[in-house]
């Protein structure tokens, strides 16, 4: 795992994105196509606003939504579908984005999800990590053994709160408490992880990622098991680190 620590969240995230798009389009020019998962929440703001300013040939480009709550219509101003349709799809236009549908059987979801991604293999996921060093919606303790791509999973009380706090939900009763999430080991068969995660209300998180035990129940922390892994932080993200 590289650690890249920015001054500002913007800089963070122009060096998140410029990584990214270097590997997108490594991957285009080698196959012709490049696969890309796409992650959602306030730590991607910087990082999602100049990935879309890069020159890529975006409609070489098939990109996969990360996860999504149960439930909660796509309408919904806290609705990720929504959230990347606004901020990533509308702008560039890749050539497919598949969104993870919430409003349907989730099952089904979970099966028609995994059978499109085994076909497309993954060369560049953006992630980020949650308060609770949850990475997608895998709250610890996270199933590190799953071979499914996609799993129905609970949201424990942490990681609800955090949706409340930066201010997607008006209480923490509001937010739903299942959501579709793209499992653990389907994360890490992406060729290359860029994690984005600012701000100060991380840095415990950041700090159990990098510093504490491979384990599930710091979910986050299995990313140390790839080879192909850069970490961007803020000063303020970065600030509990040895």
């Amino acid at each position: 795992m590289e650690i890249i620590i920015s001054e500002t969240k913007q800089d963070l995230g122009k060096k998140a994105a410029l990584r990214g798009a270097g590997l997108i389009r490594m991957a285009i020019r080698d196959r012709g196509e490049a696969n890309i998962i796409v992650a959602t929440g306030a730590s991607q703001f910087e990082m999602l606003s100049a990935l879309v300013k890069e020159e890529i040939n975006w409609t070489r480009v098939t990109a996969f939504h990360l996860d999504e709550y149960i439930g909660l219509p796509k309408t919904h101003p806290a609705s990720f579908r929504k959230y990347l349709k606004e901020r990533f799809a509308d702008l560039v236009s890749p050539g497919a984005f598949i969104y993870v549908n919430g409003d349907i059987d989730p099952d089904q979801e979970c099966m028609r999800l995994g059978q499109l991604i085994i076909k497309h293999p993954i060369d560049v996921a953006f992630v980020g990590i949650g308060e609770n060093s949850h990475l997608a919606f895998n709250d610890p303790p996270a199933d590190f053994e799953t071979e499914e791509a996609y799993i129905v999973v609970n949201l424990n009380e942490d990681c609800r709160r955090q949706q409340m706090g930066e201010g997607w939900f008006p209480t923490v009763n509001d937010v739903p408490e299942k959501a579709i999430s793209m499992s653990i080991k389907q994360i890490m068969k992406s060729k290359a992880i860029i994690c984005s995660a600012p701000d100060l209300r991380k840095a415990e998180a950041v700090k159990k990622t990098v510093e504490g035990k491979i384990t599930p129940a710091i979910p986050a922390s299995i990313m140390r098991r790839h080879e192909a892994v850069w970490l961007y932080l803020d000063k303020d993200s970065a600030s509990l680190l040895s």
